[in-house]
């Protein structure tokens, strides 16, 4: 029986539970795997992972360990004891006497074993060991996905980015036309911040935590003698989580940097969420991304939700994250009071708007598309002036910087900027509509977009 035995819970959300996600809708559809029963099977987990780190040691009978497996498990086999049924509200009912689940847990497990193999259960551990396991257990889980939903963003915008490589549009800085850039080029970055944030995720390390009562283990060491030196690795490994070496029960670094590369990942799918919304305005038109969502008093309007969501998230992450510093930062002596016990909730949102925004993501990128009549337009609203800097660097050296300055101004009040370079007296040898071609100064758009989605230059 594999240690990832599940227990039979409650439903997930029964009727009057607490949060259901009416008012967080970016996580709706994809926060099971940081619900309750999530949290509650992680914890049986735990316990059973212990269980059978101790049998690979060879201080739990192998009889004992599958007894127990059996009794955890939803399927039990008739012979053994009866299925392990926890009631998620009850059990949190019960945890506000300890101040955690796992105290209450601890005897409702033992509860559905045979008296003599009760005494293999919890061996040595504190609360704090269950739970920040747990808690990474649910989170390896949650990154998994996360990771899955970054894969298809990437390859969806690494597509987009190609497909728009040389398109030319307006560049923007403090929210008004500055250069040209490319549609490839502005995808290339947000290409390139997604995938910076996955493979942050990717290298995290998310730890088993086994430390006994104080950080000690020398309850494991009187338990086991000199083999339960070998019991923290022995436990991580038959989780499928890292084995830190050393206790974390106060030096929460496991929670800070889940916390910081979630806020990351966050950061870099609300920078594309942002562009999409502000380029799909109406007065912009640039991009849309499919069917939108309705609006209750306005028929006409098509909004880009998926967009919002994720841009929801972004807002509320580093938030979270810095609530998760100041706890790290909070945990005093060997167990902190009350600082731990506030990253729970706090680690729980912060992974599942990520879950969310990352699956509002994956969407967003497949269903974006480019108005091209729309960017050539906007593009050329200035009549030019969008090549002023270029226009500066050229003709300074001919003409001086005052009169460059005039140039502009005089353009900026409606003159032709075409007819005005025509007339200067130092213009000759000037190929005025080659100089005027936004497509000739976008400097290394192109070769930043073949760089992120990986074509070798010609």
């Amino acid at each position: 029986m594999p240690s990832d035995a599940l227990p039979a819970t409650s439903p997930a959300h029964p009727p009057g539970a607490f949060d259901r996600g009416l008012l967080a809708p970016v996580a709706v559809g994809h926060d099971d795997l940081v619900s309750d029963d999530a949290v509650l099977a992680a914890l049986v987990r735990a316990e059973l992972g212990l269980v059978r780190a101790w049998e690979a040691l060879g201080a739990v009978p192998t009889e004992a360990a599958e007894a127990i497996a059996a009794a955890w498990s939803a399927d039990a086999a008739p012979e053994h004891a009866a299925p392990l049924t926890i009631e998620v509200a009850s059990l949190a009912a019960a945890a506000v006497g300890g101040g955690n689940p796992v105290i209450a847990l601890v005897s409702l497990l033992k509860q559905a074993l045979a008296p003599a193999d009760r005494a293999w259960v919890h061996r040595g551990a504190t609360s704090q060991d269950i739970l920040d396991t747990a808690l990474m257990l649910v989170s390896r889980q949650a990154v998994d996905a996360v990771l899955a939903d970054l894969a298809e963003t990437e390859a969806a915008l690494a597509a987009f980015a190609r497909e728009h490589r040389d398109v030319v549009a307006a560049g923007r800085t403090l929210a008004q036309q500055a250069v040209p850039t490319t549609v490839g080029r502005r995808a290339g970055g947000w290409l390139g911040g997604i995938r910076r944030a996955r493979i942050r995720l990717q290298q995290l390390a998310l730890p088993a935590q086994l430390g006994g009562a104080a950080g000690t283990r020398a309850s494991f060491h009187e338990l086991g003698g000199p083999a339960a030196a070998e019991l923290p690795a022995r436990y991580a490994e038959e989780l499928g989580l890292d084995d830190a070496g050393a206790v974390w029960h106060t030096s929460r670094w496991p929670v800070t940097e889940l916390a910081d590369a979630l806020a990351q990942t966050t950061d870099a799918l609300g920078k594309l969420a942002g562009d999409v919304v502000t380029l799909s305005r109406t007065e912009i038109a640039e991009l849309s991304a499919g069917p939108g969502g309705g609006s209750s008093a306005m028929p006409q309007k098509s909004n880009p939700v998926a967009a919002v969501l994720i841009r929801s998230a972004a807002l509320r992450a580093p938030q979270l994250a810095a609530t998760l510093h100041l706890c790290a930062a909070l945990a005093e002596d060997e167990r902190p009071a009350g600082a731990w016990h506030a990253e729970w909730p706090t680690l729980r949102e912060l992974v599942r708007i990520t879950l969310g925004a990352s699956a509002h993501a994956a969407r967003l990128a497949s269903v974006l598309r480019v108005d091209r009549e729309a960017v050539a337009r906007n593009l050329a609203l200035t009549n030019g002036l969008i090549l002023a800097e270029r226009l500066s660097l050229r003709l300074t050296p001919l003409i001086g910087a005052e009169r460059v300055a005039a140039l502009v101004a005089e353009a900026a009040s409606g003159a032709d900027v075409a007819a005005l370079l025509a007339a200067l007296p130092e213009a000759d040898g000037l190929d005025i509509p080659s100089l005027l071609e936004p497509a000739n100064y976008t400097g290394d758009a192109a070769a930043v977009v073949d760089r992120v989605t990986g074509v070798e230059p010609s």
